[in-house]
């Protein structure tokens, strides 16, 4: 285990009276955690009752299988669809601190890129432990998930599932030994322009899938010039899957306008278009990654998409991709 475990016992001393020692509750057996963000969280042994702020934390509780223990979820939390079922306690930056506090959580998860500081201290002085993630890398994701899971009990799936994703990532980046990576320009937003920075997990998870950033900067959510764009040259723009309803007539839009029609991408329809899952440092968010990696190298992947082909021939059928839409932007508001 990774996390240091204190016991708190039973405050009473020896010369206390059975009656009293009977009529307290013993207080609940906790240990201390340090969460991602350097804070020392007190959690129950035994958690029974979850509330998740943050959608990638609520995707990672159900793909560890505990989504019995979710009592409550963000509005913005909607995948996978059985999510949008659980009670919800608004969104993502002003939560109902009353509604968390009925649904009586034994522990709450939150994450620096969609909540506040204040939320957390607010819940925190009403006694409700807050632990939150802050993932950087996608090696990141697998530790953070591994942490969730040893903080609700559930350490061998944890193991499992970050296993499987590994072989997974291991199978890909095999494939891609050897090839050059493309340049890419990840596009949070057309207008005004926003962009991804280096220190991003989303920027490990474009590197991860055989790319570079075009434009390479240490801010997280940087606003480019279209003369910078220009000047670089982009092989290819990349969207997130909320984007797939307009990348078509956007691109069209885009090359209409001055700047963005001087880009060979924007010309030539080079756009990747990938899940959703690529905004959320989740387990998911391995999908993402392959479903880049997929669009930029294709040649890599032949040889799966001749068996896909057979199977299709052969009248076996095939699992699709489900694309989500409600992009919601980044943001970096737990400081």
């Amino acid at each position: 285990m990774i996390y240091g475990v204190l016991a708190l016992a039973c405050a009473f001393g020896s010369a206390a009276p059975l009656a009293a020692q009977q009529d307290s509750p013993a207080p609940a057996a906790v240990r201390i955690v340090t969460d991602e963000m350097g804070r020392a969280v007190r959690v129950p042994l035994e958690v029974r009752r979850i509330v998740s702020l943050a959608p990638n934390m609520t995707e990672t509780i159900y793909a560890l299988g505990a989504q019995d223990r979710l009592v409550g979820v963000s509005s913005y939390c909607d995948w996978p669809a059985e999510a949008q079922q659980k009670a919800k306690v608004g969104g993502t930056t002003n939560p109902s601190i009353e509604q968390i506090v009925a649904l009586k959580p034994d522990l709450v998860l939150a994450a620096k890129t969609a909540n506040r500081l204040e939320t957390v201290e607010a819940l925190e002085r009403l006694g409700i432990p807050v632990w939150t993630n802050n993932p950087q890398t996608v090696d990141d994701v697998f530790s953070s998930t591994r942490r969730i899971a040893e903080l609700i009990g559930a350490d061998a799936a944890g193991d499992a599932l970050v296993e499987k994703l590994r072989v997974r990532l291991a199978d890909l980046r095999s494939r891609l030994e050897g090839r050059p990576p493309k340049t890419v320009l990840f596009v949070v937003w057309h207008d005004p322009l926003i962009t991804i920075g280096r220190n991003t997990f989303l920027a490990d998870a474009v590197r991860t899938a055989g790319a570079t950033l075009a434009v390479d900067l240490e801010q997280d959510w940087p606003r480019l010039s279209l003369e910078e764009v220009v000047r670089v040259q982009p092989e290819y723009l990349v969207f997130a899957a909320s984007h797939s309803q307009e990348i078509k007539p956007t691109l069209e839009d885009l090359r209409t306008r001055p700047g963005w029609r001087s880009l060979n991408a924007v010309r030539d329809a080079r756009a990747a278009v990938i899940s959703d899952a690529v905004n959320r440092p989740a387990p998911r968010l391995i999908d993402a990654i392959e479903e880049l990696a997929r669009q930029l190298h294709p040649e890599a992947f032949a040889e799966e998409k001749e068996n896909k082909k057979r199977k299709i021939e052969n009248g076996r059928p095939l699992r699709s991709s489900t694309f989500l839409p409600n992009f919601q932007f980044p943001s970096s508001s737990f400081r």
